[in-house]
């Protein structure tokens, strides 16, 4: 059984293609973007199940785009990806409010359990980094 829908935001062609593999085995439609108004469009027109977003996305500040998603999507389930493993960074982006990180190294091994736990109404955060969730 396959989720419904699914955007990944990052501004990376060759992660966006390598990750966009990886979701279209779990979801039925996955939309890829590269700029937060793009995601914010997308975000409004197919209210997705999903957003997995780089945390570095452009036009925006880091941590920002984690608080601004859930200020404006407060039902949306969001997973982080992000090359950044210290333990502030990970807090202030669970802080936000989000329901995973993934280390993008890791994210091979480690995104199929995000999504299904942070679906599930669970939070995940990279078995690689010290945080309790």
């Amino acid at each position: 059984m396959k989720y419904g829908s699914v955007i990944l935001a990052d501004r990376h062609q060759d992660m966006l293609e390598g990750i966009r593999g990886l979701l279209e085995v779990m979801f039925e439609t996955v939309v890829m973007v590269a700029d937060k108004a793009s995601l914010f469009d997308t975000a409004e027109k197919i209210n997705p199940d999903l957003a997995v977003v780089d945390l570095s996305l452009p036009v925006s500040s880091e941590i920002n785009i984690a608080r601004q998603l859930k200020d404006r999507f407060p039902d949306l389930k969001i997973i982080i990806l992000s090359v950044h493993d210290e333990q502030t960074v990970v807090s202030e982006i669970m802080n936000a409010g989000v329901s995973g990180f993934v280390l993008k190294r890791t994210a091979v091994t480690d995104l199929f359990t995000a999504v299904d736990e942070v679906l599930g109404g669970k939070t995940f955060v990279s078995p690689l980094l010290e945080y309790e969730c």
